[in-house]
């Protein structure tokens, strides 16, 4: 049996990087596109410097000018891979336009799976803390969460009548690698104090991703029988969340961060996102640190995703 050819979008970022390396070394064909120079070189890597904006390109690579794709994993348009952490009106209409191109010029090639990176924003505000699991209501309320909602739906629309293609939607909590701690970070140092900061003693939580988890549920979906159901959502984010005693540790341990204070929860809280009146800051910062919510331990359940992928990554085995 060929090798199957997988169209990377984003491919020069660092989920797009991580997943290309990933699949080749399970011997794929990896055509990879992004706006910036090629992330390396490799035997039966190819790819194409341009913008996810760029129709003609992106729809020639699609048709196979660089060898002819089934699969397309879209990680481009995607924070910690390729746009700003700011996310305003000119991000929303560029994805927007990307977005809803790709997905119905890859459905009319009749590209066979189609795998999109969204985010766990999506989901509506729980009131318990019963864990955050595919059926549960979506309400996107932040710039960032809108975006990718509106990519999740253009997808589906573009696969609505389709018989040849199948569509998978990761919701990605926050990513992380050993170098790469930007996520982690911002969830215990207020830039603004210039200091890390914990209430108690540290033991509440937050759901992250390593970018590991990431490749190998990408590997997964590509590698599911033909007979297997598995398009749809699928929360995508490791098995146990990562306490803030944990990143502190370890923020510590790399020189990251110096003194860290103590603060007063139930003081800090009343400062948190009222959703009704959501500041600035709050909608467009994809790092936006709500303090209503912090020791809520939110986590989200990759119950679904375990079907596909054992999920082995974590933040003490991570690369």
């Amino acid at each position: 049996m060929a090798a199957r050819t997988v169209l990377i979008t984003g491919a020069d970022g660092l989920i797009g990087k991580a997943v290309a390396e990933g699949l080749l070394q399970k011997g794929f064909n990896v055509v990879g596109t992004g706006s910036g120079k090629a992330p390396f070189t490799a035997e039966n890597f190819k790819y194409e410097q341009c913008e996810i904006t760029d129709k003609e390109s992106i729809y020639s690579l699609l048709s196979g000018n660089k060898g002819k794709p089934d699969a397309l994993v879209h990680l481009a348009c995607t924070v910690d891979n390729d746009i700003p952490d700011i996310v305003g009106p000119a991000e929303d209409k560029m994805c927007a336009t990307a977005d809803k191109f790709i997905y119905k010029a890859a459905e009319s090639l009749k590209i066979k799976d189609i795998i999109m990176i969204s985010t766990y924003q999506v989901y509506a505000t729980q009131k318990t803390r019963e864990p955050i699991r595919e059926v549960m209501e979506e309400k996107p309320a932040t710039n960032y969460a809108k975006l990718k909602y509106d990519s999740e739906k253009a997808l589906a629309n573009a696969l609505k009548k389709s018989s040849t293609t199948k569509g998978v939607v990761m919701r990605v909590c926050p990513v992380y690698t050993k170098d790469y701690l930007v996520n982690l970070k911002s969830k215990v140092y207020d830039a603004k104090e210039g200091c890390a900061f914990v209430y108690g003693y540290g033991d509440y939580g937050y759901s992250f991703t390593c970018v590991y988890n990431i490749v190998d549920f990408v590997y997964g979906v590509l590698t599911c029988a033909q007979d297997i159901t598995y398009q749809g959502y699928y929360n995508v984010c490791d098995s146990k969340p990562i306490s803030a005693k944990e990143i502190i540790e370890l923020l510590q341990s790399r020189h990251e961060i110096g003194a860290v204070i103590s603060r007063n929860y139930s003081t800090e809280a009343i400062k948190g996102v009222n959703f009704l009146f959501m500041p600035k800051e709050a909608k467009e910062e994809y790092r936006y640190n709500d303090m209503a919510i912090a020791c809520s331990n939110i986590s989200y359940d990759n119950t679904k995703a375990q079907r596909i992928s054992t999920f082995r990554w974590k933040l003490s085995n991570t690369k």
